[in-house]
C-alpha cells in the first residue's frame, strides 16, 4: 500500500509524469568544479525538471542551499571487493539525509557489500531509524522491486540493471520488465524509471508504460559520456563505453 503519511504523499505526488535530473560529478571527471552541480540542478530546474538526485552530503547541502526542487539523495562509497556503491551503510543514509535531502535512496539487490552483510537488509533499519525519509529503492529486477515493496520502499526503481554482475553485459532498458513491475506495483509503491534512458522519446515511452515519473542522468548532465557514446559507435564498438560509466571513482 503506498504511503498514507500526507506530507510524504504531497511530495511524492508531486513528482508525477515529471522529469528528475540527476545532477552528479566526481572529482576524478572532467567536468568537475566545486559549483558543478549546483549548476546542473539550476540548468535542471530551468529547464523545467521537477526533482534533483544527488550524490554525497557536501554536493546535496550545495544543491538544497541554492535550488528549491526535492532531493532524492545517496552517497556513492565504492570498494574492490563489492558492486555495492549507492549509500551502502547507516552511517551514510543518515549523513545524506542530514544534508538536506529528502528521498534517500540505496541499493537494494542482494548484493554482498563491503561490510558483509547483504545490500537490501539495510532498508528496514532506515525505515526504523529515519522514519521521516522517503526511501527509493534502486533495484536490478523485478523480484528485488518486489522484496523491497514488501519491505516498506515508497519508490522502486530499476537503476541497477546493468551494473550487477548478472546485468553487466546490458546496454540498454528492459522496458518489458519494467512495464510488469508498472502493472504490478502501481498500487502499492511509486515506481520510476531510472537508467539508460538517453532520449525524450525513451522517457516519454516509459511514462506512458506507468512510470510515476523519470530519471535522467547522463543524457543531460555528462558530457564526457554523451561523447564517448558517439566515439563508441563511430569507431565500430571498440571501446565500450559503459565500462567508464560503470568505472569506481
Amino acid at each position: 500500500m503506498k504511503t498514507n503519511d500526507p506530507k510524504k504523499r504531497e511530495l511524492l505526488e508531486s513528482l508525477k509524469n515529471g522529469l528528475i535530473v540527476s545532477c552528479q560529478t566526481q572529482k576524478d571527471e572532467p567536468i568537475y568544479t566545486d559549483d558543478m552541480s549546483i549548476k546542473m540542478a539550476e540548468c535542471a530546474k530551468w529547464g523545467g525538471a521537477v526533482g534533483i538526485r544527488a550524490n554525497m552530503p557536501e554536493q546535496i547541502k550545495m544543491i538544497k542551499d541554492n535550488v528549491d526542487l526535492p532531493v532524492i539523495g545517496l552517497w556513492k562509497i565504492w570498494h574492490e571487493d563489492t558492486d555495492v556503491f549507492i549509500t551502502p551503510t547507516l552511517e551514510a543514509c543518515k549523513a545524506i539525509w542530514d544534508a538536506g535531502a529528502e528521498i534517500i535512496a540505496l541499493d537494494c539487490t542482494t548484493q554482498t557489500t563491503h561490510e558483509g552483510t547483504i545490500a537490501r537488509d539495510l532498508l528496514p533499519i532506515v525505515k526504523k531509524e529515519i522514519p521521516e525519509a522517503i526511501i527509493f529503492a534502486d533495484v536490478s529486477n523485478y523480484d528485488e522491486a518486489r522484496w523491497a515493496i514488501d519491505n516498506g520502499a515508497d519508490i522502486v526503481a530499476p537503476t541497477l540493471y546493468g551494473y550487477t554482475e548478472e546485468t553487466k553485459h546490458i546496454e540498454g532498458p528492459d522496458f518489458r520488465e519494467f512495464a510488469k513491475m508498472c502493472r504490478d506495483f502501481k498500487d502499492e509503491a511509486f515506481v520510476m524509471m531510472e537508467g539508460h534512458i538517453y532520449t525524450p522519446e525513451d522517457a516519454m515511452k516509459v511514462l506512458y508504460l506507468g512510470a510515476h515519473s523519470v530519471v535522467v542522468g547522463s543524457a543531460i548532465t555528462r558530457p564526457h559520456y554523451i561523447t564517448k557514446r558517439f566515439t563508441d559507435l563511430l569507431s565500430g564498438y571498440q571501446n565500450n563505453w559503459r565500462e567508464a560509466e560503470r568505472s569506481k571513482h
